[in-house]
Parts: structure tokens; C-alpha cells; sequence
């Protein structure tokens, strides 16, 4: 099954002094709004976002309808039905998308360990 894109979503406590430091790992800045307390970084193939006062905990997250280059794709599962054959499997979403609408929409489960993992479809 395509999820699409993949980043990792940090949880942090200082916006500034987080995208600091990753642009010294070598990170630029690609997108967000830092008012609204978030920003998209990469270096390479590697995308990080950072989140402040967002949600709890770092999860894992994918963006169907986004390639590994955050350009939207032509061709992709939407989120509701990614969502339908995950809770077929077994899994059981701790937040679902409406699988009645359209467009925008995003879906978390939790693996066995606790970590959460977002499904977020933007287009």
C-alpha cells in the first residue's frame, strides 16, 4: 500500500532554536508558517517538520497524494481508503477521517509501542 511522502512531525518546545539546529545538520527551510508554530525542513530525501504546542508527541508521518518531492501525484490511495483497509486489517484508528467526504482529510493509528502514526492527505 502507497502512503505516500514520508517525514518525521518533532514536537518541540522552541520553533527557532529547533530549526537552528537542524540547519546546522543541514536542513533549509522549505515551508510552514513559524506564526502558526510550524515549519517544513530537508536536506536531500530527508523531510523533518517541527511543531510547537501542536500535539504531544513525535510521530511518524505520511501524506498520500505527495511524492518524495512534496509534489502532488496524479495517481494516489486517498486517505479514506487507506483508512477502510487498515481498520479490514484489524487496526483500529485513534482518530479517523470521515470516509463519507472528499479532498483534505487525515487519520492517526498507534503502533504496538505507542507511537503515533499520522496519515495526512492535504490534497
Amino acid at each position: 500500500m502507497q502512503l505516500g511522502n514520508f517525514s518525521i512531525s518533532l514536537s518541540v518546545s522552541d520553533l527557532a532554536v529547533s530549526r537552528d539546529f537542524y540547519q546546522v545538520l543541514g536542513f533549509s527551510v522549505l515551508g510552514g508558517n513559524p506564526d502558526d508554530g510550524w515549519m517544513i525542513m530537508r536536506n536531500g530525501q530527508c523531510t523533518i517538520g517541527l511543531f510547537q504546542g501542536m500535539f504531544e508527541r513525535n510521530m511518524l508521518t505520511f501524506n498520500p497524494g505527495w511524492d518524495a518531492e512534496g509534489q502532488q501525484m496524479t495517481n494516489f490511495l486517498d486517505v479514506r481508503e487507506i483508512q477502510k483497509r487498515l481498520k479490514a486489517a484489524g487496526l483500529k484508528p485513534q482518530v479517523e477521517v470521515d470516509e463519507n467526504g472528499s479532498g483534505p482529510g487525515s487519520f492517526t493509528v498507534v503502533d504496538p509501542d505507542g507511537n503515533p502514526v499520522l496519515i495526512d492527505q492535504h490534497v
